[in-house]
Parts: structure tokens; C-alpha cells; sequence
């Protein structure tokens, strides 16, 4: 296959319509359209549509993935739930992602062309599954998402190593942020050096959840349980960002220091040597024990052939006798492990007579003559 392209869409906060449905069909005749989402695969040609357009009108994450190794994934956003200022402060100095306006939303759009990726080539599918919670974190205000983009320019060399990082680590690390990390190839070592600091409220204990909702106003209360009534698709969302919000430290609490790019840097080369030494650490003791194993092996191989005496010499003549490959390769292997045997019991010269005299009675047969050089 030369070419490979998979485009997946999915409607979030709105299901699709018959309108919607006609509109996007008619954009590709061969595309998989359900409620919720827009699929399609190419192996030649291209999607007829724009993708930053159909995210304007109907969706809320996009993901694409190309078998030259381009990815992008774009999140739409209602404004009213994303700080905006934010949001550009942590992708200033990202340039694999861009923040623009669209309306009552954001569209936060995240794209590389050549993405560095271990492991093997798969076809896109469950990308998206994997990414989605990404967004209803981000308008629960965990914005954690931006902090990976920050850690690409890190990883780029376009962040200052004295700058600080945008917020106090990553911890503990989600599976959708880890499946942002595979997606797009981020370094697995600078983000486990950021992962050593916990974000904070993302790990606050239930019952400190449930303090805070116990302190909320009857009133506030009402007004969200009337919105859940009526089926509104961001409730969730709002009310785990003023949970978050009401759980963080206090203005006066000592802050966690923040560590610089370089510092990250330096940990995560830290941490990427340590795994380096460790990993070869237990290649070398693989090995000892393969070489035990066989040493063991080759030992009660040679003592079983010991054991057998003077039929090993009829077992060679035997093999000798069938004038193939396998026999000449059988027994030129028997004398082999014969003269070890030999020499470990002062036999050698006994060995080395009857050798010769073996050479000598199967002069014409080149091909086993040829397979006893190595055997002096």
C-alpha cells in the first residue's frame, strides 16, 4: 500500500441531524456516518472536504493519521468554559499546535508531519476512543493537555532552559494523556520527569469532592440539577471545572516550586539512562542464564556420550555409511564432543589415533573429510 489516510470526526455536545447527514454525505459517498461521528479511509485520492470547516460546523474532535507519518488531532471548545489567555500562554512557544476563535468556540489544532513513533504501523482506528476524554478534562479545567504540547517545544530545544514549566507536573498521568504521548511521539522520559510532580486537584480524595459540594449553595444546586434535567450536554464538564476550581490551594498556601525546561531536561536524560542501565543490566543476566543452560546442556550431552563408550564409534561408522549431508554433519559433530572428552580424560592420544585411522578409511568421501578441519 503506498498510501494510507484515515479521518475520523465525532460530534460530542450534538448529534447529527438528516440535514447534517445529506451535507457530509455529500462530501464522500464511501464514509461511515453515524449520530455522532464521520469516518473515512483512503488508500488513493483524498478527502474532498476541509476539516478545519466541518470542526467549525459539526464537530468537536477531529483525529487524522497518515501512513508517512503526519497526525493531527483538533478539540473544539465553547468559550465560555476555556481560558482563552490560558490556553496561548501554555502554546506560545509550541509550534505543533495553534489556538484560533470560531465563533461561540476554540479549536484547538494539534498537528506534526513526521512523527517519531516505536512500535508498528496500525490503521488509526481507536486513536480517537482513546484521545476523547481530553476534552471534557479541558473544560473541567484540567489543562494538563497543554502541558505535553509545552514539553514538545522542551523537547525541541525552543524553550529556554531557564524557563519554568506552566504548571506544577502532570501526575498522576492519565490513559488518555498517555495515549496523547504515544499519538504524537512525545518523549516517554521528559514526561515521566513531569509526572513526578502531581497537579494537585486531579487527585483530590472524594471526600474532599464531597466537602465541596456540600458547601454549594441550594440555589447553585437547583439551577445545575434544573440543566441536567433538560439535558445539557456541558453540565458535567462546568461542574467538575468549579469543583476543581473550589478545591484549589489557597492564595496564601506555599506554593510547589516549579522546575525549568533544563531541569526537566536533565531528569528526563536521568531517568532514560537509569532504564538504559537497567535493561542491560538484565540483558547481561538473560545471557548468563542462556550460557548456563546451555553449559548444562553440553554437559550432560557429553557425559551421556561418555557413558555410551565404544558404541559412539559404531553410532559414526553408521553415519558415515548413509553418504548425505546429515550423516557427515551427525558424525563429524560426535567426534567433536568425542575429543573434548578425550582431553578432559587424558585420552587424547588414543583420540587422535583413532582419528586418523578414520581419515585414513574414508580418504574418497571429500565432503566429511572437509568437515573434519576443525577437528584436531
Amino acid at each position: 500500500m503506498s498510501e494510507f489516510q484515515y479521518y475520523e470526526f465525532q460530534a460530542v455536545d450534538r448529534p447529527l441531524d438528516e440535514a447534517d447527514h445529506q451535507a457530509l454525505r455529500a462530501l464522500s459517498t464511501r464514509a461511515r456516518i453515524t449520530a455522532t461521528s464521520f469516518t473515512n479511509v483512503y488508500e488513493w485520492g483524498d478527502f474532498k472536504g476541509d476539516p478545519a470547516t466541518l470542526m467549525e460546523r459539526w464537530f468537536d474532535l477531529h483525529l487524522y493519521l497518515a501512513n508517512w507519518r503526519a497526525r493531527r488531532l483538533m478539540i473544539r471548545l465553547p468559550k465560555r468554559l476555556a481560558d482563552q489567555q490560558r490556553l496561548k500562554a501554555f502554546l506560545c512557544k509550541t509550534d505543533c499546535a495553534v489556538l484560533r476563535a470560531s465563533g461561540e468556540n476554540l479549536i484547538l489544532d494539534i498537528a506534526q508531519d513526521e512523527v517519531e513513533l516505536d512500535g508498528d504501523w496500525d490503521d488509526g482506528s481507536g486513536w480517537l476512543a482513546a484521545l476523547a476524554p481530553l476534552r471534557a478534562d479541558m473544560l473541567a479545567g484540567d489543562l494538563r493537555l497543554c502541558y505535553l504540547l509545552w514539553l514538545t517545544a522542551v523537547e525541541a530545544n525552543t524553550v529556554e532552559a531557564d524557563d519554568p514549566e506552566p504548571m506544577s507536573g502532570i501526575g498522576p498521568v492519565t490513559g488518555a494523556l498517555e495515549a496523547f504521548t504515544a499519538f504524537f511521539g512525545i518523549d516517554p522520559y521528559l514526561v515521566q520527569a513531569a509526572a513526578e510532580h502531581s497537579v494537585g486537584v486531579s487527585a483530590a480524595s472524594p471526600d474532599a469532592v464531597l466537602r465541596a459540594i456540600a458547601a454549594m449553595a441550594g440555589h447553585e444546586k437547583t439551577g445545575m440539577l434544573m440543566r441536567l434535567f433538560g439535558g445539557d450536554p456541558l453540565l458535567a464538564s462546568e461542574f467538575r471545572a468549579t469543583i476543581r476550581e473550589r478545591l484549589a490551594p489557597a492564595p496564601n498556601a506555599s506554593p510547589v516550586a516549579a522546575r525549568t525546561a533544563g531541569e526537566l531536561r536533565a531528569r528526563a536524560r536521568s531517568i532514560r539512562l537509569a532504564r538504559e542501565r537497567a535493561q542491560a543490566g538484565k540483558a547481561a543476566a538473560e545471557l548468563r542464564r542462556q550460557e548456563e543452560q546451555a553449559e548444562k546442556a553440553r554437559r550432560a550431552r557429553l557425559d551421556a556420550i561418555a557413558r555410551r563408550g565404544e558404541g559412539v564409534w559404531g553410532e559414526i561408522e553408521t553415519e558415515i555409511g548413509r553418504r548425505n549431508a546429515a550423516g557427515y554433519d551427525r558424525a563429524a559433530s560426535l567426534l567433536h564432543e568425542l575429543r573434548i572428552i578425550a582431553g578432559e580424560q587424558g585420552a587424547s592420544e588414543d583420540f587422535a589415533s583413532r582419528l586418523c585411522t578414520i581419515r585414513e578409511r574414508h580418504a574418497r568421501k571429500e565432503r566429511f573429510i572437509e568437515r573434519l578441519t576443525a577437528i584436531r
